[in-house]
């Protein structure tokens, strides 16, 4: 089983949300994060002021899957959250070592 984070903008969730559902996730965790890489931030203007936006709004979604999953999620994120500019995002894939569904103590595949 992976655990796959994805770093993505905003106005790709409901994008990444459908491509993910086609393939056959059932759930997934969305967090409103806010950070940076390449894209460094930018400078805008606020009552006459000029500032810096060190920090940029990102959505991080969590996706739980097993391993005869992995390529077609990571694969399902690519295309639906690129825009083909900087600031795209990221994807994390990391081993998840056990998973237990609190209501019926289910475990590993079959708790996902």
């Amino acid at each position: 089983m992976k655990l796959i984070t994805a770093i993505i903008k905003p106005f790709k969730l409901d994008d990444v949300r459908e491509a993910l559902a086609e393939v056959g996730v059932q759930g997934i965790t969305v967090t409103e994060v806010k950070g940076f890489g390449r894209q460094k931030g930018h400078t805008e203007l606020y009552r006459g002021a000029e500032y810096v936006v060190d920090f940029l709004p990102k959505i991080k979604l969590e996706v739980a899957v097993t391993d005869e999953l992995v390529e077609r999620v990571i694969e399902a994120i690519q295309h639906s959250a690129r825009t083909g500019k900087i600031g795209d995002g990221k994807i994390f894939v990391g081993n998840l070592e056990q998973v237990i569904r609190i209501r019926t103590g289910e475990l590993d595949g079959d708790a996902l």
